[in-house]
């Protein structure tokens, strides 16, 4: 159990760690094309799409 811990502990930081990144490279995308945003809605949709895809590579860990 003390495991279980552990690793929620590390994936909610690297996860967090790795969101602050994204955000900052977003932030600065966005200040190079002097826009609001630094996506549109189809370029969303495919981050989306490859987050799910990672999630269920990193779920099928381990399974033979």
């Amino acid at each position: 159990m003390k495991n279980k811990g552990r690793f929620l502990l590390a994936g909610t930081v690297i996860g967090a760690v790795t969101g602050l990144i994204a955000a900052a490279m977003l932030a600065r995308r966005a200040e190079r094309n002097e826009r609001s945003t630094a996506i549109t809605t189809s370029d969303g949709m495919k981050i989306g799409a490859l987050l799910f895809g990672l999630l269920r590579a990193i779920a099928s860990i381990g399974d033979d």
